[in-house]
């Protein structure tokens, strides 16, 4: 298993964030203009527990493809996805806490567990950069918060 964690905090009040992190047809825009394929699986309507995407998209030169799942939506603090992909399960924690009345804190968590020896593999040589990969995690998020922060 390998977790990836980060905490940011930001001068946007914690109902704007959480609003931000759960604008999931905006989520879906970054998505594309980054290159990936996303498609929404469920019957569509407002989003909720049980939506659920299709993620296509290139990593280290190889086609992959992620099946993620809504399972906890707890407005204005909480959302979990559940994932999974030919090589792991995903989970995905995103919490919002207020810290004061313009400012709070963004919390986000991903466990991936391998499914299978080919993927344990890739996990324990990736174990090995961790900490850079710790570093490149935690500079995504924080220019997602910002992102946010200059948006409001």
């Amino acid at each position: 298993m390998m977790k990836f964690s980060t905490r940011q905090d930001t001068d946007v009040p914690a109902e704007a964030l959480f609003k931000a992190v759960s604008d999931f047809d905006k989520l879906e825009r970054i998505l594309l203009r980054r290159g990936a394929e996303v498609r929404r699986e469920d019957r569509g309507g407002p989003v909720g527990i049980g939506s659920a995407w299709q993620i296509f998209f290139d990593w280290r030169g190889r086609p992959r493809d992620l099946a993620l799942k809504l399972t906890g939506y707890q407005p204005p603090e909480h959302l979990i996805f559940a994932g999974q992909s030919p090589q792991f399960n995903v989970g995905i924690e995103i919490t919002v806490v207020a810290l004061t009345r313009t400012k709070s804190r963004l919390i986000t968590e991903i466990d991936m567990q391998p499914r299978g020896m080919k993927a344990r593999l890739l996990l324990q040589t990736a174990k090995l950069a961790k900490s850079q990969l710790d570093r490149k995690f935690a500079q995504r998020v924080e220019d997602f918060v910002g992102r946010i922060a200059v948006s409001q």
